[in-house]
């Protein structure tokens, strides 16, 4: 079995996405650096937080009275 078959079955190495340049770069530099882009996106964005139904918009709209016994008690209730 020659070498280029035994690597054929590994995945290759992702390439680095940050490569640093400068040989004098400090830890706090390149973590700034790091920090930066993270804050910069790229993921998904944030999922939208679910409305409670006491909060929605159309609890604003007026509704169809529902007159009768416990009719006042269903006027306050969401539907």
């Amino acid at each position: 079995m020659s070498g280029a078959d035994a690597t054929a079955g590994t995945p290759e190495p992702a390439r680095p996405v940050l490569r640093v340049v400068n040989p004098d770069a400090t830890h706090e530099e390149i973590a700034a650096l790091v920090a930066v882009f993270s804050t910069l996106g790229g993921s998904a964005p944030a999922p939208r937080r679910a409305v409670s139904a006491w909060a929605a918009p159309e609890r604003a709209a007026r509704r169809q009275l529902s007159p009768g016994l416990g009719g006042w008690r269903a006027s306050g209730l969401p539907r």
